[in-house]
């Protein structure tokens, strides 16, 4: 069994402003970070398929939630219902 991450068989979400990076999950949804940038506190990160997302404004910059976002994709196998 393969667990390279597929294309997504579902339509792309409108991209949300603020939209920074937009990950692929690997059950074919998204994971959008969203913020003011690299250097902002406003950073946040939320997944399409299963509605979690990141709950820790302390550690907002994006350097520290990109590998969080990033990681979220690569386990979360929900797809997108909407």
């Amino acid at each position: 069994m393969s667990t390279a991450v597929r294309a997504s068989a579902f339509t792309e979400p409108a991209r949300p402003k603020g939209l920074l990076i937009r990950f692929v999950t690997t059950g074919g949804s998204y994971v959008d970070v969203t913020g003011s940038g690299e250097n902002a506190h406003d950073n946040r990160w939320s997944c399409h398929g299963c509605g979690d997302s990141s709950r820790s404004p302390e550690a907002s910059y994006l350097f520290r939630i990109r590998p969080d976002a990033n990681d979220h994709a690569t386990a979360c196998r929900a797809i997108l219902l909407t």
